[in-house]
């Protein structure tokens, strides 16, 4: 079954480019084994969250034992404090 995380953070709207710049440099590194998909989303008032789907429970286990998990790494650095939801995915359109 397909996990959703959501990480959510408060980064002030003024560092925005740098924000998405640091994120899309993530993404130019790889993706972790079992990561399907991510995302870097604004509401435009300083709002953030990273959503990342994973292939199962198993794989987001993997990641965070392994290494430190990206996305609360990258809103730290921004002086921020994430918020970590995990969910399990009962439907899509897909």
């Amino acid at each position: 079954m397909n996990i959703l995380t959501i990480v959510s953070a408060d980064v002030a709207e003024g560092r925005a480019g740098d924000l998405v710049q640091a994120f899309e440099r993530l993404l130019g590194a790889g993706l972790p084994e079992g990561l399907l998909e991510t995302r870097l989303l604004g509401d435009g008032r300083g709002h953030w969250a990273i959503h990342s789907l994973w292939r199962d429970r198993a794989a987001l286990d993997a990641m965070r034992t392994s290494s430190e998990p990206a996305a609360p790494a990258l809103f730290r650095r921004f002086d921020a404090k994430p918020a970590l939801v995990v969910m399990q995915l009962l439907a899509a359109n897909a």
